[in-house]
C-alpha cells in the first residue's frame, strides 16, 4: 500500500470513459471492486485513528481484520477512552504472545467486552455496537469498522479523541489486495454499512425534536457557505442545534474552521461519486453533522485557550494564566490559585524543553502536557510548604534549647535534609545554637542543609574514631561533605591517634564529639608535626651529604639550619666540626660492611660538643704557652716552672732541679728562633692531644683551626712542641750524662735508623708531589683546548648571523604585506554584508534543521544526508560515560554488599572459632614460625619471578584470559551449567550452587546477570522435567523436593524479593500479631483443655471432667463447639484479608518468580499434554504460594517480614494464628478440603473451593509475563555494543572446583566434539592448585600445606569476562553480529564523507581531509574511552572487536563495508536496488531509540541505589550482633593481659600497688627484625640501610593494644597502634604479610610469635 493522491479520481475517469463499452456484468464487477476499495480505505482510516489514540503500531491494512479478533487493540482503545473502567492490567494477553504462539483463546473475548464497557462509559449509542462474534469469529467485520468510525466521530464531538481522517482516493492498493477483499466481502454476504450516514444517525439518536435539530444544522451549514461570521454565530446559537461551549468572541475562528471542514467533506464526497446519475446521495454527504460541528467548536476553543496560555506565559501574566487554566475549554484538573508561581515555572520549563527539541521554533503546549505540568507543580508546592514548615520547627527547636526536639525536627522527612544521626544529637545542637547566636536571626533552609551535610560528615568521623580503624577514619575525613582541608593519606594513623586523644580529652564535656573546628585543628597539628619531622630528617641527611663534600663552610651552614635543631653551633668552629664529623663517620663506617654509614642526630650533636670542648682546651693550652714565653722574657725561673705545670700544657719530664738550665736553654732557643724570621705577629701553632693543629694569636686572643691566609708566624715565641723539645733535651742531657757511656751502642743504632727514615720520607714526599700535580697538568691542557674551540665556534656563528639577518627581515616584510592586504580585503567584504550573512545563515540553518528533524522522526525512508546530520547522537557523551561508570560502581557495590552480608552471617556462626584463636595461637605458633622461615627462603629464591593469575608474564596472562573466556561462556550459555547441575551428586549441588553459580552471576546484581541467571533456571527446570528418571508424574513436584525450584525460590528471596513480600504481607501480619483478642485454635482437644483450665481457675472448684479426651469426646461439649465456630469465623475473615492482599499484589511478585512459573507451566504442559489445566495450575500454585509465600507467613521473623527485637519473640498464640492462616491458604492453593479426622472443619470446604478458583485465576495471570529478552531489553548481541565489560568476583577455590567439575563431566555437558567449551578447557589444560593460581610457595609439611591452602583458597579475585569467539575471522558466522559491525562502520563513514546515498559514498574515494577527520574522531573517542577507563578503574571500555574496525582508514573501512553488505544481501537483510536504504533506516531507528536507552539506564540507577540502601541496613544489623561477640573477645584479651602482668609481678621484690603502672617495651633495629624474618621490606629503603631504622614496641593501657614507634636516624618517623586480636584474625584468614606505616611489609605469624614470647609468655 502506498500513498497516491488522486487515485480515486483516475479510477472514476476510466470508468466514465469505458461505460458505454462495458456489459452489465462488467459494470457489476466494477461496482464490487469500488466497494472493496472503499472498504479498504475505511480499514486504513480506522487503523490510522486507533494508532493515533493508543500510540502503537497496528498490522497492515489487509491484515487488520485478523489482528482485531483477539480484542487486544480494541481493549487498549477502551483504556484510552475510559482508563478508570478498563485498566491495562485487565487486558488479557496484552503483548499477544499467547495469541501468536497458540492462536485465539476464549479469554480473548474479555478484551472485546472491555471495549464494549468503555463505549458505554463514553455514551456511544447502542445502535452502532457489533456482536462479540462479529469480532471474535469475523462474522461481520464491516460492522466492527463501522462502529469504530461512529465511535471516532462521537469522541471527536466530545473532544476526547482526534477526528478520523477520510483517506478515500489518498491511498492505493494493489489489484490483488482489492480482489482479495472483494472475495472476503462476498463471504460475509451482508450489505455494506453506510459510513457516510454516521453523522445523521448520531443526530437522530439524540432525544430532541429531530425536525428542529436537522433544520438548525442545515441553517448552520448555509450560514457557513455565506462566509459571514456573525450570521454563522447566530445560527450556532440556535437552541435546537444543541451546541454548547461557544465563545462569543471567536466567530471568525468558528467560521474559518467550519468552512474548511465543510469544504473538505464536500470535496471528499464528490471524489467518491463514481456515477453521479445513479448514485444514492445523503443530505449529510456534503453537510456537516451536529457531531462534526460540535467537535470543531471544541477544537477551536481548545486551540484558542492554548494560544492564550502561551501568550500569558510570554507576558508573565499570572492572572491570565490562572484564568486560562481554569477555563472549561481546557478542563485542567486540580488547579489551585495559590500555586500559580509553581505553574508558571513548570510550564516555562516544559515550553523551553519543547522549543529546544524543535530547533527553537515557537511551539504550543498540548493539553495533556499542561495537565502533567499542573500535577507536578501541585506536588512541588506541597513539598515547598512542608519544607518551610520543617524549617520553622527547626528554628523553634533551637530557640527552645531542646536537643532532642532539634534532632526530631532535623530528621523530619519533610525537611528534605541529608541523613541525621541520633548519636550526634549534642553535636547538632551545639553547632546550630552557635550558628543562631552568630547570625542573630532565624536560619534559612540553605544554611540548615549545608550545616547538616557537614555535621553528619563530622559525626561519621567521630564514629570512625571510636572504631579505631585509621582507614575508616581517613575515608570519613576525605568525604567531600566533611570539608576537611590539607589531608594526607600517609598520615592516617597519626590522624587517628591525635583525634582519639582529643576526643578522650573531651569525654567529660556535654558534647563529647569533636566539632569541625577541632577536627581541622587536629589535622593541622599532625601535618605540622610530620612536616617538622621530615624537615629535620632532611636536614640530617643534608648534613651527611655536606660532610662528604669536605667543605667546612657548607657543613657549618647545614649545621645551622633551624630544622636540624642542633645546639651550640659556633661559626669559628666550622673547620673543627668538619674534621670531627668526618672522623666520626669514618669510624662508624669501619664497624659496618657498607661505606655509606650515616651519622644520626645524637652523633652529630656529640661531635659539635666535642669540637667546642677542644676549642676551650686549645685556648687554655695556648694561654699556658703564652705564660711560659712571658717568663722567659722576665728571666724568672720560678715563674717558668709554674707556667710549665699548667695541666692543659702537659709538659712532661720536668725536673725542678733543672729550672735554671730550662730557663737558659729556652732563652737560647728563643733567640735562635727570632733570628730565623719576623716576630711580633702574635700567631703560634700548638697541637692538641689528637694531633690537631690549633692556631692562636697572643695579641688579639683569636684562634683558628687551620692556618689563615697571609698570617706570618711569630718567631718571637716558642710553641708547646719547642718548649717540650728543649725541656726534653735538658732533661735528657741530664739523664744522658749518667747513661751515655753504658748506652753508646744503642745510640749509634738509633741514629742509623733515623737517617734511613729521613731518606725514605724525602723520597715518598717527592713521589707524592709528582702524583698530585698530574691531574692539574691534564686539567690545564683541557681548559686551553676548550678555549681554542670556543673561539672558532663563535667566529663561525657571527659570520652566519651577519649574512642571515637581512634576508630574513626582507622576506618577513614582503610576506606580511601580502597577508595583511588579503586579510583586509576579505574582512571588508564580510563587514559590509555582515547583517545579511547572519540572517541568511540563521534562517537557512533553522529551516534545514527543522525539516531534517521532522524527516528523521516521521519518514519511513529518511534520506542519507538527513541521517548524517544526527548520526553524532549515536556516540556516547561524557555524561553517558559518567552514568555508565556510576552504574558499574553501584553494581559492584551491590555484589560487595551481598557478599559482605553473607560473610557477616557466617561470622556469627563461627565466632567460637575466632575466640578459640586466642588459646590456639600459643600451641601452633612455633610451627608457623618454622615454616615461615622456610617460606621466606623460598620467596628469596623466586622473588623475581611473577606468578599467579595476576602475574606479569605471558603464561599468567594466557591463563587469566582463558578463565575469563571460560566463565563468559558459562554465563551466556546456560545449557552447560544446567546439565552440570544434574550430573553432580545431590549432596554436593547445594554447596556448588551457593559457592559458584551465584558468584558467577554476581547474585543477579544487575539486569544482565539477572537475565542470564533466569535463562539458566529456565534451562535447568526444563532439563529436570525432561529427565524421566526424576519426573514421572506431576505430583512429584508437590511431594518431592525439586532442586531447581529450591534454586529459584532461594534467588528470588534476595533483598528485592524480600522487600516485595514485606510490602505485601507486613501490614496483615502486624495486624494479626497486635490483635490481642485473636486466638485461632481449631484443635478440639486443646480447646477442651483450655476450657477446663479456665473453669477450674475461675471457680476454684474441680470440674469433675476428665482431662485427657479424644476429639469426638471434646466435640460433645457445646462450649468447645462455640469456641471452634468462633475460631473458624475469625480464621475465615483473616484468611480472606490475606487472599485479597495476595491477589491484588500480583505486580509485586518478582519478575523472576513469575517467569519461572510461566516456564514451569509450559514445561509441564509439554511433558504431560493429557493433563488437565487445573492440575498444572496446582503445581504452579505450589511454586508461587507454598514455596515462596507460605514460609513468610508461618515464620515472618525468620524471613525479615517483620522486625522483632531479641527480647520480644512471637508468642505461641501468635505463631498458631499465622500457622492456621497459612494452612487454609495452602489448602486453597492445592484444592484440598477437610475430612476424616478433621471433619469438624468441613464447613470451610466451600470457602476453600471458592478460594481455589481465585487461585487458579491468580496463577494464570501470574504466568502472563513477557520473555526476559523483552522485559530486560537484552538479546544475544547486547554484550557486543555495551561499553562496560562484565566482571565477576570469585574465590580461587571456586575457580578450581568449577574447572575440575567441567573436566570430570566434559563429555556429558558437551557431547558435540565441535563445542567451543572443549577448546577453552584444552587451553586451560589440567586443574591448577591454589598456590599455582596465587603464585605463592607453600611449606613441605603436609599438614601445614593443607591448612595454608584452605586459607588461601578463600582469596577472592576479579575476572573481567570476555568472549573468545566474539569476532569470527571471516565475518560470516553471525548475520546479526555482522549487521551490528557494519552499522558501526557505516556510521563512521557517513560522519566523515557526504553523499546522496550510501552507495555513492562507498564508491567515491575519500580525500585526505576526510581521512584526517576520521582519525580525529577516532582519537577523540579513544581519549574519552581512556578517561572513562581511568574513572571506572579499568571496568569501562569499548569492545575491542568493535573499536578495531573503526580504527581502519576510510578507504579500507569502505572496502570492508562493501564486503559485509554483499554478505548481508545474500541473507536478504539489505538490497543494493534501493541503495542500501534499509541499513540507513536501521541507523535512523537507532538514533530514535537512543533516548529510550538513557531513560532505562536512569531507572536502573535508581533501582540499584535502593538495593544498596536496603543491604546496608541489613549489614548494620549484623554488625551490631557481631559487636557483642567482639566485646567478649576483648574481655578475653584483657584476661590474657592480666595474666601477663601477674607474671611480671612474681619474684622476691614485688611492685607496690601505689606505684604508677609500668608498661614494658622492646627495641629492635630493622636489620635485626629483618634477620628474624619479621620485616620483609621497607618501601624503597635498601636492606643495607635497615640499621638506621629502629622500632620500639610498647604495651598500652588498652589490653591487647601495642604502640609501635618507628625512628629513622634517631628521629621519630611514625607511630601506630597494633591490635593483637587483629593479628590473630589476619592469621586465621590466611593473610601472611601485612603493611605497617604504609610501606613496611611484616610477616604476621612471626610478629604474633614475637609478641607472645616477649609479652605473654611465662618465660619471657
Amino acid at each position: 500500500m502506498d500513498s497516491n493522491n488522486g487515485t480515486a479520481g483516475k479510477r472514476t475517469s476510466r470508468a466514465g470513459d469505458g461505460r458505454a463499452h462495458m456489459t452489465a456484468d462488467e459494470m457489476d464487477e466494477q461496482r464490487k471492486q469500488n466497494v472493496a476499495y472503499e472498504y479498504l480505505c475505511h480499514l486504513e482510516e480506522a487503523k490510522v485513528w486507533i494508532q493515533a489514540c493508543i500510540n502503537e503500531e497496528l498490522p497492515p491494512t489487509t491484515e487488520l481484520e485478523e489482528g482485531l479478533r483477539n480484542g487486544v487493540y480494541l481493549a487498549q482503545l477502551g483504556h484510552f477512552l475510559a482508563p478508570q473502567v478498563v485498566p491495562l492490567k485487565k487486558i488479557y494477553d496484552k503483548d499477544q504472545s499467547r495469541y501468536q504462539s497458540r492462536g485465539l483463546h476464549f479469554r480473548h473475548t474479555d478484551n472485546i467486552n472491555h471495549w464494549f464497557v468503555a463505549m458505554e462509559k463514553v455514551g456511544l449509542p447502542q445502535i452502532f455496537y457489533p456482536e462479540t462474534t462479529d469480532v471474535y469469529d469475523r462474522k461481520n467485520m464491516p460492522r466492527v469498522i463501522y462502529c469504530l468510525h461512529a465511535l471516532s466521530l462521537y469522541c471527536f464531538k466530545l473532544g476526547i479523541a482526534p477526528q478520523i481522517e477520510d483517506l478515500y482516493g489518498k491511498v492505493q492498493f494493489t489489484e490483488e489486495e482489492i480482489s482479495a477483499m472483494k472475495q472476503e466481502l462476498e463471504k460475509y454476504g451482508i450489505q455494506m454499512p453506510a459510513f457516510s450516514k454516521i453523522g445523521g444517525i448520531l443526530a437522530n439518536e439524540m432525544t430532541v425534536d429531530d425536525a428542529a435539530l436537522h433544520a438548525a444544522i442545515i441553517a448552520i451549514n448555509e450560514a457557513i457557505d455565506k462566509e459571514d461570521p456573525e450570521e454563522t454565530m447566530k445560527a450556532l446559537r440556535n437552541p435546537s442545534a444543541m451546541l454548547v461551549n461557544m465563545a462569543e468572541d471567536l466567530p471568525d475562528n468558528y467560521q474559518t474552521t467550519l468552512y474548511e471542514a465543510k469544504m473538505t467533506k464536500s470535496e471528499i464526497s464528490r471524489n467518491k461519486s463514481m456515477d453521479p446519475e445513479n448514485a444514492e446521495h445523503d443530505v449529510y454527504d456534503e453537510l456537516l453533522t451536529q457531531a462534526e460541528i460540535q467537535g470543531n467548536i471544541n477544537k477551536v476553543n481548545t486551540t484558542v485557550s492554548l494560544d492564550r496560555l502561551m501568550d500569558a506565559l510570554l507576558k508573565g501574566d499570572r492572572a491570565l494564566i490562572l484564568q486560562t487554566l481554569n477555563s472549561p475549554s481546557l478542563a485542567i484538573r486540580g488547579v489551585q490559585n495559590e500555586n500559580v508561581d509553581h505553574y508558571v515555572q513548570r510550564l516555562d520549563e516544559l515550553k523551553d524543553i519543547k522549543q529546544n527539541n524543535n530547533s527553537n521554533e515557537v511551539v504550543t503546549l498540548e493539553k495533556e502536557e499542561i495537565q502533567q505540568a499542573v500535577n507536578k507543580a501541585n506536588l512541588d508546592a506541597d513539598k515547598e510548604y512542608q519544607k518551610a514548615r520543617a524549617v520553622e520547627l527547626i528554628n523553634e527547636a533551637i530557640d527552645s534549647c531542646d536537643a532532642e526536639q532539634l534532632l526530631k525536627a532535623l530528621q523530619n522527612p519533610a525537611a528534605q535534609l541529608p541523613p541525621v544521626f541520633d548519636y550526634a544529637c549534642a553535636l547538632y545542637f551545639e553547632e546550630f545554637h552557635n550558628m543562631r547566636d552568630e547570625k542573630q536571626s532565624e536560619l534559612d533552609y540553605d544554611e540548615i542543609s549545608a550545616a547538616v551535610r557537614v555535621l553528619s560528615a563530622v559525626a561519621k568521623i567521630n564514629e570512625a574514631i571510636d572504631v579505631r580503624d585509621p582507614e575508616r577514619t581517613l575515608k570519613a575525613l576525605t568525604s567531600p561533605e566533611a570539608c576537611i582541608p590539607n589531608l594526607d593519606e600517609t598520615n592516617a594513623d597519626r590522624y587517628q591517634t591525635q583525634l582519639r586523644e582529643s576526643k578522650q580529652a573531651k569525654s567529660e564535656s556535654p558534647c563529647d564529639l569533636l566539632t569541625h573546628f577541632e577536627i581541622c585543628t587536629c589535622i593541622n597539628v599532625v601535618n605540622d608535626q610530620v612536616i617538622e619531622e621530615h624537615q629535620r630528617i632532611e636536614a640530617i641527611q643534608q648534613i651527611n651529604n655536606t660532610i662528604e663534600k669536605g667543605e667546612p663552610g657548607l657543613t657549618l651552614k647545614a649545621l645551622q639550619v633551624p630544622e636540624a635543631k642542633l645546639q651550640a653551633v659556633v661559626d669559628t668552629q666550622a673547620y673543627r666540626y668538619q674534621v670531627l664529623l668526618v672522623r666520626e663517620k669514618n669510624k662508624k663506617s669501619e664497624g659496618h660492611t657498607d661505606e655509606e654509614a650515616e651519622l644520626w642526630l645524637e652523633e652529630i650533636q656529640t661531635a659539635i660538643d666535642n669540637a667546642n670542648k677542644d676549642a676551650q682546651f686549645g685556648l687554655k693550652l695556648s694561654e699556658g704557652v703564652e705564660s711560659t714565653n712571658a717568663a722567659l722574657d722576665t728571666s724568672d725561673a720560678d715563674k717558668l716552672l709554674e707556667s710549665m705545670a699548667v695541666p692543659e700544657l702537659a709538659i712532661h719530664s720536668v725536673i725542678a732541679d733543672c729550672k735554671g738550665m730550662y730557663l737558659e736553654k729556652l732563652q737560647e732557643a728563643l733567640e735562635a728562633k727570632k733570628s730565623q724570621g719576623e716576630s711580633g705577629s702574635g700567631w703560634m701553632m700548638n697541637r692538641l692531644k689528637d694531633g690537631s693543629k690549633f692556631y692562636y694569636n697572643n695579641n688579639t686572643k683569636e684562634y683558628k683551626w687551620s692556618r689563615p691566609d697571609g698570617v706570618v708566624k711569630d718567631h718571637g715565641q716558642l710553641n708547646k712542641e719547642e718548649i717540650q723539645r728543649v725541656v726534653s733535651d735538658v732533661t735528657a742531657a741530664h739523664d744522658r750524662e749518667l747513661l751515655f757511656q753504658a748506652n753508646e751502642n744503642l745510640i749509634v743504632k738509633i741514629q742509623a735508623n733515623y737517617r734511613g727514615y729521613q731518606a725514605r720520607k724525602a723520597y715518598k714526599e717527592r713521589l707524592d708531589f709528582m702524583k698530585r700535580q698530574l691531574p692539574l697538568i691534564i686539567k690545564i691542557q683541557s681548559k686551553w683546548k676548550m678555549v681554542l674551540q670556543k673561539n672558532k665556534y663563535r667566529e663561525r656563528l657571527e659570520y652566519m648571523k651577519d649574512n642571515e639577518k637581512a634576508a630574513v627581515k626582507l622576506q618577513a616584510q614582503v610576506r606580511g604585506w601580502k597577508a595583511r592586504k588579503e586579510y583586509q580585503g576579505r574582512k571588508k567584504f564580510f563587514c559590509d554584508h555582515l547583517a545579511v550573512i547572519i540572517k541568511l545563515q540563521s534562517y537557512f540553518r533553522a529551516n534545514k534543521a527543522r525539516h531534517d528533524y521532522v524527516t528523521l522522526m516521521n519518514n519511513a525512508n529518511p534520506p542519507l544526508p538527513v541521517v548524517q546530520r544526527f548520526v553524532h547522537l549515536l556516540d556516547f557523551s561524557d555524561v553517558d560515560y559518567a552514568e555508565e561508570i556510576e552504574l558499574q560502581k553501584i553494581r559492584q557495590k551491590v555484589v560487595s554488599e551481598i557478599k559482605s552480608t553473607k560473610q557477616l552471617e557466617d561470622d556469627l556462626d563461627q565466632m567460637d572459632i575466632k575466640i578459640g584463636l586466642l588459646i590456639k595461637n600459643r600451641v601452633t605458633l612455633q610451627d608457623v614460625v618454622t615454616h615461615g622461615k622456610k617460606l621466606s627462603k623460598h620467596r628469596e629464591d623466586g622473588q623475581n619471578m611473577p606468578k599467579g593469575l595476576k602475574g606479569l608474564s605471558k603464561a599468567c596472562h594466557d591463563r587469566l584470559e582463558a578463565y575469563q573466556h571460560l566463565f563468559y561462556l558459562l554465563q551466556t550459555n546456560p545449557l552447560y551449567l544446567a546439565k552440570l547441575i544434574f550430573e553432580m551428586p545431590q549432596n554436593k549441588m547445594t554447596k556448588f550452587m551457593e559457592a559458584v553459580i551465584y558468584s558467577l552471576f554476581n547474585y543477579g546484581a544487575n539486569q544482565r546477570e539477572e537475565f542470564l541467571l533466569l535463562k539458566l533456571f529456565h534451562k535447568a527446570l526444563e532439563e529436570e522435567i525432561d529427565r524421566l528418571s526424576k519426573v514421572d508424574k506431576m505430583s512429584d513436584f508437590v511431594t518431592g523436593n525439586p532442586l531447581v525450584v529450591k534454586m529459584i525460590v532461594g534467588f528470588n528471596r534476595n533483598q528485592r524479593g524480600q522487600n516485595s513480600l514485606r510490602e505485601m504481607l507486613n501490614p496483615l501480619i502486624i495486624e494479626v500479631i497486635e490483635d490481642k483478642n485473636l486466638r485461632i485454635n481449631t484443635n478440639p482437644v486443646e480447646v477442651y483443655k483450655a476450657w477446663v483450665n479456665q473453669t477450674e481457675t475461675s471457680t476454684g472448684v474441680t470440674s469433675g471432667l476428665p482431662y485427657d479426651v479424644t476429639t469426638e469426646q471434646a466435640l460433645k461439649h457445646e462450649e468447645v463447639k462455640a469456641v471452634l465456630a468462633e475460631s473458624i469465623t475469625r480464621l475465615t475473615e483473616v484468611t480472606d484479608k490475606f487472599l485479597n492482599a495476595i491477589f491484588t499484589s500480583l505486580d509485586k511478585i518478582p519478575y523472576g518468580m513469575r517467569y519461572m512459573a510461566k516456564v514451569l507451566k509450559a514445561a509441564l504442559e509439554k511433558k504431560f499434554p493429557e493433563a488437565a489445566e487445573k492440575d498444572v495450575l496446582k503445581i504452579v500454585g505450589n511454586l508461587l504460594y507454598y514455596r515462596y509465600i507460605n514460609s513468610a507467613i508461618v515464620a515472618p521473623d525468620a524471613f525479615d517480614i517483620i522486625n522483632v527485637e531479641a527480647d520480644k519473640q512471637l508468642s505461641n498464640d501468635q505463631r498458631r494464628n499465622l500457622g492456621s492462616v497459612a494452612k487454609i491458604l495452602q489448602f486453597a492453593a492445592s484444592n484440598k478440603g477437610f475430612g476424616g479426622d478433621s471433619s469438624y472443619l468441613a464447613a470451610m470446604n466451600d470457602y476453600i473451593r471458592q478460594s481455589h478458583e481465585k487461585f487458579k485465576k491468580y496463577c494464570v495471570e501470574a504466568c502472563e509475563v513477557p520473555e526476559p529478552e523483552d522485559f530486560f531489553h537484552i538479546d544475544q548481541y547486547s554484550d557486543i555494543v555495551t561499553i562496560a565489560k562484565p566482571s565477576i568476583y570469585i574465590s580461587v577455590q571456586e575457580i578450581i572446583d568449577t574447572h575440575q567439575l567441567l573436566l570430570h563431566h566434559e563429555d556429558q555437558i558437551a557431547p558435540d566434539p565441535q563445542d567451543p567449551i572443549h577448546e577453552l578447557l584444552e587451553d586451560l589444560r589440567e586443574v591448577p592448585s591454589v598456590d599455582e593460581l596465587l603464585g605463592t610457595d607453600l611449606p613441605e609439611d603436609e599438614e601445614m600445606r593443607k591448612m595454608l591452602q584452605t586459607q588461601l583458597g578463600k582469596t577472592e579475585i576479579s575476572l573481567t569476562l570476555s568472549n573468545k569467539f566474539e569476532v569470527p575471522e571471516d565475518d560470516q558466522a553471525d548475520v546479526q553480529q555482522l549487521l551490528v559491525r557494519t552499522k558501526r562502520m557505516v556510521v563512521d563513514v557517513i560522519a566523515c564523507q557526504t553523499g546522496d546515498n550510501l552507495l555513492q559514498i562507498l564508491d567515491s574515494p575519500a580525500s585526505e581531509e576526510q581521512e584526517e577527520l576520521h582519525q580525529s574522531l577516532v582519537k577523540k573517542r579513544d581519549d574519552r574511552d581512556h578517561r572513562a577507563k581511568i574513572d571506572s578503574e579499568g571496568g569501562l571500555m569499548r569492545q575491542q572487536s568493535m573499536s578495531g574496525d573503526t580504527r581502519m582508514p576510510l578507504s579500507m573501512m569502505k572496502t570492508k563495508v562493501k564486503k559485509n553488505l554483499q554478505n548481508l544481501e545474500l541473507h536478504e537483510v539489505v538490497t543494493r536496488k534501493n541503495g542500501y536504504q534499509d541499513l540507513v533506516n536501521m541507523i535512523a531507528q537507532d538514533i530514535r531509540n537512543q533516548r529510550n536507552y538513557r531513560n532505562s539506564r536512569k531507572h536502573e540507577l535508581m533501582r540499584v541505589r535502593e538495593t544498596v540502601r536496603s543491604l546496608q541496613e541489613k549489614r548494620m544489623f549484623y554488625e551490631s550482633q557481631i559487636d557483642y561477640y567482639n566485646r567478649y573477645v576483648q574481655k578475653c584479651i584483657e584476661n590474657l593481659q592480666q595474666k601477663g602482668n601477674n607474671r611480671k609481678s612474681r619474684g622476691i621484690f614485688r611492685r607496690d600497688a601505689s606505684q604508677k603502672a609500668h608498661f614494658e617495651s622492646l627495641k629492635y633495629s630493622a636489620a635485626k627484625l629483618h634477620e628474624k624474618g619479621i620485616i620483609l621490606e621497607i618501601g624503597t629503603l635498601p636492606t643495607n640501610q635497615f640499621k638506621n631504622m629502629q622500632f620500639e614496641i610498647k604495651e598500652t593501657a588498652d589490653p591487647g593494644v601495642f604502640e609501635v614507634q618507628a625512628k629513622l636516624l634517631g628521629m621519630e618517623v611514625k607511630k601506630i597502634d597494633l591490635v593483637f586480636q587483629d593479628l590473630l584474625q589476619l592469621q586465621y584468614e590466611g593473610v601472611a604479610v601485612i603493611e605497617l606505616f604504609n610501606d613496611a611489609k611484616v610477616n604476621v605469624n612471626l610478629l604474633i610469635f614475637l609478641l607472645n614470647k616477649k609479652f605473654y609468655s611465662a618465660g619471657k
